[in-house]
């Protein structure tokens, strides 16, 4: 089977290592930064660079931590019958625009030097998040019919709603909440997340 983490925005595949390494199994970890090869940094643009990344056939297990969960969760719905199971972590299905503005204004007032190491730029980061701000999956959820894994950290309050209703709505999903951890679980818990995982396939 092949399995695939797919990291967040701010975040490199370097931010997948101690989760794997826990895991005790082989993972690819796209750069997703690295995907869109010149390409604009649009959702639309990194979600079709990912695409032609997986593999054409077979099924696949798929990983996502916020923005890599939603890549997943997009190609769940576009492809159900090529995903065998779905990991989502801290990610929403429609996305909330008040949230996506506040973020953006946050973003605007941090130096370019603080994004040096995520993998994305600044104006990547503010390009990308406008981009995504009319996702919504919501009237495609059903269609997903795959075992799922929804999980959230204890204190990412900004995404708890979205997972408890990813939950319910999938056909057939479980939600695990990780104690103490904020929004990227595979940092501030990567041994939890990796033992969490590992139960569910």
């Amino acid at each position: 089977m092949n399995r695939y983490f797919l990291h967040g925005l701010g975040q490199t595949p370097a931010s997948w290592d101690k989760t794997a390494g826990a895991l005790g199994a082989s993972a690819d970890c796209p750069d997703l930064r690295g995907l869109l090869n010149g390409r604009s940094a649009l959702y639309s643009e990194l979600y079709k660079a990912l695409c032609e990344y997986l593999p054409a056939d077979g099924e696949l297990d798929l990983c996502g931590l916020s923005l890599g969960g939603i890549l997943a969760l997009n190609f769940a719905a576009d492809f159900p019958s090529r995903v065998h199971s779905l990991v989502l972590i801290g990610a929403q299905y429609v996305m909330p625009k008040i949230l996506l503005k506040i973020q953006n204004a946050v973003f605007r007032f941090i130096p370019k030097s603080a994004f040096a190491d995520t993998g994305f730029d600044k104006s990547d980061f503010l390009m990308l998040a406008n981009s995504m701000a009319d996702l919504d999956f919501s009237g495609r959820l059903a269609d997903i019919s795959c075992p799922a894994l929804v999980i959230c950290g204890e204190k990412d309050s900004a995404n708890m709603k979205a997972a408890k209703n990813l939950a319910r709505l999938l056909q057939n999903a479980e939600l695990k909440t990780v104690p103490k951890s904020g929004h990227e679980v595979n940092i501030d818990a990567p041994e939890t997340l990796a033992r969490l995982i590992k139960e569910f396939i």
